[in-house]
């Protein structure tokens, strides 16, 4: 049986409280071993907050989630506000994850919402997680967050920089290496043929060089290489309609920089929403949404985002374990 770890995220925050609701609900491990990275106080004070109880062990048992504590306690958390030992407590359990991957005891990984402030507090000197976790694992290649709706998915050319770096580093090959991470995250999750579109960078994609010229020089070109690797693509189109007038046509788009995709993919379902470290040679996953500080402990967490974070953890991991032909022992 596939087997997959999940930790509470940022303690600080509405991680614990959505991740107890989820593991309260047994039909949710029913197909698929859980593994809970926490100590027994921090899952407590998580079903409190949420008014739920986990059905847990210290062992392996069918039907209930196994809890691997930390041999050390863990120090104070402030809810609702950020601090280096939020940040510290997720690296370490983020770490510990990482290690039972590596070591092939676990097929997948779902971590709660992160807070970026707290890991920095705490020495995560990346441009975000999906970084770190590409250095923890010493992974080279091109790695991209993925966003996952319901019937569409994007993915990034560049992400957590400044605006004013992405126009020199929306580059020709990295458009190109977006564009096959899409599609090939797409083959892998049972899309035959996906069809992707391209936004453009500037307004109006450019207005034929008016405007700028990454989607004559850059942008285009890429398109035309990934369609002659076979991969059927189209663009660059305007970000300003591709969503509102073309995203029924495709299976996945890619955007330029963060908030291109993620306006729109937030507006159209917030509160389903998924992201996945893609690229990395083990699967990893979250809800879309962040840690929400100010809704911590009044039950109006949303649970949406964190079930389709799971059950998307739970698919990838059953792929894993039949792709490498073993199951964690």
């Amino acid at each position: 049986m596939a087997r997959v770890a999940i930790t509470l995220g940022d303690q600080a925050g509405v991680g614990p409280e959505v991740i107890a609701r989820l593991l309260s609900d047994s039909q949710n491990f029913q197909n698929v071993e859980v593994v809970l990275l926490a100590n027994e106080d921090e899952l407590t004070s998580a079903e409190q907050q949420a008014g739920v109880l986990v059905p847990w062990s210290l062992d392996r048992e069918p039907g209930v989630v196994q809890l691997l504590p930390s041999p050390e306690s863990a120090e104070r958390i402030p809810l609702r506000e950020v601090s280096a030992a939020a940040g510290a407590r997720v690296i370490h359990q983020l770490s510990r994850a990482l290690a039972l991957a590596k070591s092939h005891e676990i097929n997948a990984i779902m971590f709660g919402p992160l807070n970026k402030t707290s890991l920095k507090l705490a020495g995560m000197n990346h441009e975000d997680e999906l970084r770190w976790f590409a250095t923890e694992l010493g992974f080279e290649g091109f790695t991209s967050e993925l966003n996952i709706l319901e019937n569409l998915t994007t993915a990034r050319v560049t992400s957590h920089i400044p605006m004013s770096q992405v126009a020199e580093n929306v580059k020709f090959e990295h458009v190109v290496a977006a564009i096959k991470l899409l599609s090939d995250t797409l083959i892998t999750a049972g899309s035959s043929s996906p069809r992707l579109g391209v936004c453009a960078l500037n307004p109006h994609a450019g207005e034929n060089g008016n405007f700028g010229r990454e989607e004559l020089d850059i942008i285009a070109p890429a398109v035309l290489s990934a369609q002659k690797l076979g991969i059927d693509v189209e663009g660059p189109f305007p970000s300003d309609t591709i969503f509102a007038t073309r995203r029924d046509l495709y299976d996945g788009i890619v955007t330029m920089y963060h908030d291109q995709g993620q306006i729109a993919m937030k507006l159209i379902g917030f509160d389903s929403g998924v992201t996945v470290q893609g690229g990395l040679p083990i699967s990893i996953a979250t809800p879309a949404h962040g840690t929400a500080f100010d809704i911590v402990g009044s039950g109006k967490a949303t649970m949406g985002a964190t079930q389709h974070a799971f059950d998307h953890t739970v698919r990838a991991a059953r792929r894993n374990a039949k792709e490498f032909g073993r199951t964690p022992s």
